[in-house]
């Protein structure tokens, strides 16, 4: 006799559906049923799993599932990247060789401004355990700190900075290297920071309070010192301080101070730099470049023979000059110029369309020359159109000689880095 087992629901009207363990077998020819148990107190899992048995097929895996419930998944990759990276570097011991909490915040917002730059409030929630947005308070073990600790912290920060400062220096800074140095601005909320002050801004926020900060690097450009002045401060005003701490704060002597014609001006060679003893890069302002051709010391055909040549003129004695050649800056002129016309022109066909048009036309030669007038000052280009205006008629065109006058002497202008080296120094080209 054949007998076959099997789990059914049996269904109950307005009662949970019965379920019963059920066999089938054959006797005199006629397959009959019979039940073997009532399952219906037995938990779903339980029953599939019996079901599956009887059925030949695999019973369900003794897997995990169920057994641990995720309440929280902290994303970790980034902080380990990071941190390792900061600790190859020696960035905790550049900071303090002693460990402590404070050194560990500082890290902890070093590490954020890389991962997510955002502000200390910000910082101190994502590293609160509570709102954790990674597990780098988890891994520093400052998983319990505040907005208030991270201040307390760049406090302690501000104490060390000479310190730091003068190991950054003993690190990348050796006699007779290039140091870098550039001047930015930075733009804030607030109106009891004594340094603050409206003044040129160099990040495009225009009419708020500003701090101006000096940045100086290595030749190979890594910080090795930064320095925050009054907001109305001028570039070349900050070049003496930083003159004094290459010279007397770490001690290097034999140093090429690298600036831009704005900040290494005349008065401050003279004045700030030759007096310390130091060397420079720079460049001529271009009332000098054109002295320079029209004094026959700079032609202009070296342009077209060769990027680069070093000239001399008794009007910078001891300094080596290099007329420089930039074809890359020739052709992106020539793309901002033809980006300039195109646009100029599209807003010029404007003003002939409205003429033209048969409802509500633009009339009246004083109304047509206003319109005109203020598109083709907008951009800086009015030289490059020829225009005729009537009382109901506009037209315009290019002036080619015009834009082929410019585009020539923008293609011959060069530039001229002033060097001067007090001692034998190989500057690669």
């Amino acid at each position: 006799m054949i007998v076959v087992m099997y789990v059914v629901k049996v269904p109950n009207r307005g009662s949970p559906p019965a379920i019963l363990l059920r066999e089938s077998y054959r006797e005199a020819g006629k397959v009959k049923n019979r039940t073997l148990a009532n399952l219906s107190s037995w938990p779903e899992a339980k029953v599939d799993a019996l079901a599956r048995v009887l059925k030949g097929q695999p019973a369900p895996a003794a897997g995990l599932d169920g057994a641990f419930e995720i309440t929280r998944s902290l994303p970790h990759g980034h902080v380990a990247a990071v941190l390792g990276t900061a600790r190859r570097l020696g960035l905790d011991e550049l900071i303090d060789p002693v460990p402590s909490r404070q050194r560990d915040l500082v890290t902890a917002m070093a590490a954020a401004q890389v991962i997510a730059p955002d502000s200390k409030l910000a910082i101190a929630r994502g590293l609160r355990e509570e709102t954790a947005a990674s597990s780098l308070g988890e891994v520093l073990g400052i998983g319990g700190c505040d907005e208030d600790d991270l201040y307390a912290a760049m406090d302690y920060l501000a104490a060390r900075q000479d310190t730091i400062q003068d190991a950054l220096a003993a690190r990348h800074l050796a006699g007779g290297t290039l140091v870098l140095y550039d001047v930015s601005s930075a733009a804030f909320e607030g109106r009891t920071c004594p340094l603050g002050a409206i003044g040129h801004p160099k990040d495009g926020v225009h009419g708020r309070l500003q701090i101006v900060y000096g940045l100086l690097t290595s030749k190979d450009g890594i910080p090795v010192a930064i320095e925050v002045f009054k907001g109305n401060t001028g570039d070349p005003k900050t070049v003496a301080a930083q003159v004094t701490r290459v010279k007397d704060r770490f001690g290097i002597e034999r140093v090429v101070l690298v600036g831009d014609r704005g900040m290494l001006t005349a008065a401050r060679l003279r004045e700030d730099v030759t007096p310390a003893g130091l060397d420079w890069i720079t460049a001529l302002r271009a009332p000098q470049v054109k002295a320079l051709v029209r004094d026959g010391d700079l032609q202009l055909t070296l342009s077209g023979q060769a990027d680069l040549a070093e000239i001399t003129s008794p009007d910078f004695p001891g300094e080596r000059l290099v007329a420089c050649k930039n074809p890359f800056l020739e052709a992106e002129r020539a793309r901002k110029r033809e980006s300039l016309l195109a646009a100029t022109e599209a807003d010029l066909a404007k003003i002939a369309a409205a003429c033209a048009r048969a409802r509500a036309p633009l009339r009246g030669q004083d109304k047509i020359a206003v319109r005109a007038d203020r598109v083709l000052r907008r951009r800086k280009v009015a030289r490059h159109f020829t225009v005729e205006i009537g009382e109901d008629r506009f037209s315009y065109a290019r002036d080619q000689d015009s834009i082929a006058a410019e585009a020539k002497a923008r293609s011959c202008r060069i530039e001229v880095p002033r060097i001067r080296f007090s001692y034998p120094y190989v500057m690669e080209m």
